[in-house]
Order: structure tokens, then C-alpha cells, then sequence
């Protein structure tokens, strides 16, 4: 495994993706996805991260981000993906949700199989922490983020999918505030 894939550096901001167990397309409701929105900011307000960038699909989020110090990356993303996987159990539970049975089937299944996990395990193991040390580097994640909902067909501009930063980025409000990144900056030093 590449050093390129760990936090390593905490004064970094890394590209980082977290996926659903088995590609469930867990974010397809507004209750899913306003858990997700929530539970950034609350890290935002409260756990020192910094989110730079970040697309929330159906089965996946990208995000771009750093800690405030004394804050450490891989403390806040564990906290994140503990604290969103009980939600996101508790919300199938509760909610008219038409495939229950089968998500939470997928979510027990796999934690049969990690002994660390009680219940369910809803995120895939790790986060494919990318450190994101050179302009180039910064400036492809920032494009492969925003036009992500592009390429799946969900929207033909970046800035009209809400649950993306790529409208922060366009000078209007996100459902999450960010602290974008000086674009113009990176662009003059890639």
C-alpha cells in the first residue's frame, strides 16, 4: 500500500471517499442524506474538521478535507463514520423505508465477519485517504468531486446538485458551509 493512502501529515488536506457496504444506495431519501449533511457540520462546529469540498452520492461521499490542530483527521472520520452508521440504522428503522429488510440483511451480513462491529456495518473499511500536496493534485480532486453527479447523470451542471460543495464554489450557498480553497491560487502554481 502506497504512504500516498494514509494521514500521515495533519496539516494536509487529503481527498477521502467512504463507501456503503456492497454499494448500497443508501442516499436516495432526504432523511439519509440530511444525516449525512448534519453530521459534517456537527464535526465542522465541534471536532475542528475543515470540509474544502465534498459530493454526497447514493452510495458513497467524497470529501476534501483537513483538521484544525490540535484535531487529528483519523480521530474526526472514525467518530463520523461511527456516529452515521447507528443513524443510518435507526432512520431504515424508523422510516417508510420499502427496503429494510434488505438493507439491514446487507449491513448485518457484514458485520458478521468483523469482529470489532456489534450489529451492522454500514461504511466499507477505510477511506482511501488521498494527500493532496501539490496544486495539480488539489485542483483534479476538486473537479473529479464537483463533476461527479455529472458523469452519473443526475445533473448536466455541477453547481445545480445540491448535495455537492460545487455551488460554494460558484459563489452561491451550499447545504453545508466550506472553506473553499483559493482556486485561482492553485491554478497559477500547478
Amino acid at each position: 500500500m502506497s504512504h500516498r493512502y494514509r494521514v500521515r501529515n495533519p496539516e494536509e488536506i487529503y481527498f477521502v471517499t467512504f463507501t456503503v457496504v456492497d454499494w448500497v444506495d443508501v442516499f436516495t431519501r432526504p432523511a439519509y442524506k440530511q444525516l449525512i449533511s448534519e453530521s459534517l457540520t456537527y464535526c465542522q462546529q465541534n471536532k475542528g474538521l475543515e470540509v474544502h469540498a465534498f459530493c454526497l452520492m447514493t452510495n458513497h461521499i467524497h470529501l476534501l478535507i483537513s483538521a484544525n490542530a490540535p484535531a487529528k483527521l483519523p480521530d474526526i472520520i472514525r467518530d463520523f463514520k461511527k456516529h452515521t452508521s447507528k443513524q443510518i440504522i435507526n432512520l431504515v428503522e424508523q422510516e417508510n423505508e420499502s427496503r429494510r429488510d434488505w438493507m439491514l440483511y446487507r449491513f448485518q451480513y457484514h458485520a458478521k465477519y468483523n469482529n470489532r462491529i456489534e450489529n451492522n456495518k454500514v461504511w466499507q473499511d477505510g477511506y482511501h485517504g488521498i494527500a493532496c500536496d501539490t496544486a495539480k493534485i488539489l485542483l483534479q480532486k476538486i473537479d473529479y468531486i464537483h463533476n461527479n453527479p455529472i458523469r452519473a447523470g443526475i445533473v448536466e451542471n455541477a453547481e445545480h446538485y445540491i448535495y455537492s460543495s460545487a455551488a460554494n464554489y460558484w459563489g452561491e450557498k451550499g447545504i453545508i458551509d466550506i472553506t473553499p480553497l483559493d482556486v485561482a491560487y492553485y491554478i497559477a502554481n500547478a
